[in-house]
């Protein structure tokens, strides 16, 4: 297993003065990688701001649309890392077969190179603010449900989900209540959509159901 930071570290979330942004980061791993980098140094990279980290490296690639099945593959490592900010955890703990998966250094330079430019922009409109509002424990419980919604088999529902996920994340790194709260607006709408998906599924089979029973009735 991996604890990719110690309680000493996080004893104190907030970035420090002069603190590099987790674009500038990414960019400097990206630059500095030779061949290949584990899921468990990346994580490490990012010291104790490695929850929001982990949990915007994953929640990401959600935003495009995907084929079927690759948002359970990122679902799943969201759920490992969003319930340990929930329990408190004080360090995040990856499995050994979490930690050891990589990333080769184009693979990762394409990312970035991606992904760099909006996050830099949207890095720009960040501060600490509206302390109030950075629970972790809280935010962690509504990354765990926002990860269980992600993984159903619902048209491009991996999007609404993931856009909230990207939210709480940069809230945590940049210690921004406002983020932190389009978190919550984005799983609120997330939720209404799957309660809508859901509903009209189950009017769809019962009608199906119904007209089956009267074809075969008749």
């Amino acid at each position: 297993m991996f604890s990719t930071t110690t309680a000493a570290q996080r004893g104190s979330r907030a970035p420090r003065p002069g603190g590099r942004r987790f674009s500038s980061v990414l960019r400097r791993l990206a630059d500095g990688v030779e061949d290949r980098i584990r899921l468990s140094d990346l994580s490490r990279a990012f010291g104790d701001r490695v929850f929001g980290a982990v949990l915007l490296v994953f929640a990401l690639p959600n935003l495009l649309p995907l084929p079927p099945g690759i948002s359970t593959v990122l679902g799943i490592p969201l759920i490992l890392i969003s319930a340990q900010l929930a329990l408190g955890r004080p360090e995040l703990w990856l499995p050994r077969a979490v930690g050891e998966r990589s990333l080769g250094k184009g693979d990762l330079q394409r990312i970035v190179d991606y992904g760099s430019g909006p996050l830099r922009r949207t890095e720009r409109l960040l501060a600490p603010r509206w302390s109030v509002l950075l629970s972790d424990r809280w935010i962690g419980v509504a990354c765990l449900v926002l990860a269980v919604v992600l993984i159903l088999p619902i048209p491009l529902g991996n999007i609404p989900p993931a856009f909230a996920i990207c939210a709480f994340a940069l809230g945590l790194l940049q210690r921004d209540g406002v983020a932190v709260l389009l978190g919550w607006i984005a799983t609120a709408g997330s939720l209404v959509i799957v309660a809508f998906v859901s509903g009209a599924a189950i009017y769809a089979a019962k009608a199906a159901i119904d007209a089956a029973v009267s074809l075969l009735g008749g």
